[in-house]
């Protein structure tokens, strides 16, 4: 009798532990992992930063790689096609096409995406695509940026206010928040850098400042610097056998302090708008209050 009740009891914890414990201590160990990298970085301990798409990764598993890596290879071809017929499909005379194919290679973009954009920029109905930035508060008073290359800017516009519509985040007006944010070259590396060695780099390659931060993905780096540097920066990094991913970065310079309830309201839609076909990026400044 008493092996019964301990055995039942052992399954009403088990269960306890599932629905409940389990759960809880994941939050406390995401927690715990953020708040290290906050200390690494000179940040506040007692508040989580969750910065654009890197913390979004971090906060939560996002998708699939596959997802991801389609979203990169629609971005390119849409620039292939810009650039093609700007500046003709001869990469020799090309200077944009030659960059926008250097990118390609840093992601792997397979030549026959790149060879069936340039087929579709030389044809004569050919979209033109143009870049469309919106801007938009989160609950909490959260900065949103909301990137597009579109061939239609108001297919995008609708798009992303059917996406907005049953959330607290409303649409405004043109710099109202990208003042909260600094423009920045983004070059991503998979290798684990440090100050010096990259300081190094940046000598070599004439940077004359950069910001170095922990990647998304462990071993890896990202290293900021004024946009005009971006290029001397990823050749320096290639140069030292440093593959870069460049982008150009929206960085916040206000942060908003949420507690997690208000964070995940705002990523929910901030998901919603990366599934958008024309939408490129979505970057934000939220940063997450620790759990007491």
């Amino acid at each position: 009798m008493k092996l019964t009740y301990i055995c039942f009891a052992l399954v009403l914890f088990l269960v306890s532990a599932v629905t409940h414990g389990f759960h809880y201590s994941g939050a406390r160990i995401f927690n715990n992992v953020l708040l290290g990298q906050n200390s690494k970085l000179g940040r506040p301990t007692n508040t989580l930063v969750m910065m654009g798409r890197r913390s979004e990764k971090i906060a939560r598993k996002k998708g699939s790689e596959d997802a991801k890596r389609g979203k990169i290879f629609a971005r390119i071809g849409k620039k292939i096609i810009v650039a093609v017929k700007a500046g003709g499909p001869v990469v020799e005379s090309n200077k944009a096409l030659a960059d926008i194919l250097k990118e390609a290679k840093s992601y792997n973009v397979p030549k026959e995406n790149i060879d069936r954009a340039i087929k579709r920029a030389e044809a004569a109905d050919a979209a033109d695509f143009k870049e469309a930035v919106y801007e938009a508060y989160g609950a909490g008073g959260v900065g949103i940026i909301i990137s597009c290359l579109t061939d239609n800017t108001n297919r995008a516009l609708t798009d992303i206010k059917n996406a907005i519509k049953k959330s607290e985040v409303t649409l405004a007006s043109s710099g109202s928040v990208a003042f909260n944010f600094d423009k920045k070259g983004c070059l991503e590396v998979a290798s684990e850098l440090d100050e010096d060695t990259v300081l190094e780099i940046a000598l070599e390659g004439g940077v004359d400042d950069f910001v170095l931060e922990e990647g998304e993905e462990e071993g890896t780096s990202v290293v900021y610097v004024a946009p005009g540097e971006t290029k001397l920066m990823a050749d320096a990094l290639e140069a030292a056998g440093h593959a870069p991913k460049p982008s150009l970065a929206n960085v916040p310079n206000v942060w908003v302090d949420c507690d997690e309830a208000t964070a995940e309201a705002n990523l929910a839609v901030i998901e919603a708008l990366e599934e958008l076909d024309d939408v490129d990026c979505v970057e934000h400044n939220i940063r997450l209050l620790a759990s007491a």
